[in-house]
């Protein structure tokens, strides 16, 4: 909720909060009348206690910083038949802190059955 809603409902509620006892103390109360004026006050004191002490949903908290990978200009990479190439920056998946960078790599190349060649950033597992 922005913070101007906010207030326009805190007001609203200030007005709400204070009109009806007001009213019953202005025509000569009763007990139960005195009573219900001074639980109906509390309650929204209490109430408005609340709403203020509340985060607001508009201003969520900022995520935790992670890792920031990156590869940029790289080369050519090839693979066949089993190999493996990589021009650029290779790191388990997962990995929850630290950035890679891969920037201006050469070419990669790979030969043999089930082959993997990579000019970037590359998560292994």
């Amino acid at each position: 909720m922005s913070q101007k809603w906010k207030t326009a409902l805190i007001a609203a509620a200030v007005a709400g909060v204070v009109s009806t006892p007001v009213v019953w103390l202005l025509d000569s109360p009763d007990t139960g009348q005195l009573a219900g004026a001074s639980v109906q006050a509390a309650t929204g004191i209490a109430t408005l206690l609340w709403a203020l002490l509340q985060r607001s949903a508009a201003t969520p908290a900022p995520p935790a910083p992670g890792p920031s990978d990156e590869a940029r200009n790289t080369g050519a990479a090839t693979a066949t038949a089993g190999g493996d190439a990589t021009s650029g920056v290779e790191r388990p998946a997962g990995a929850e802190s630290g950035s890679a960078l891969a920037d201006s790599t050469g070419s990669a190349s790979a030969d043999g059955t089930g082959s993997s060649a990579n000019t970037g950033v590359k998560y292994t597992h």
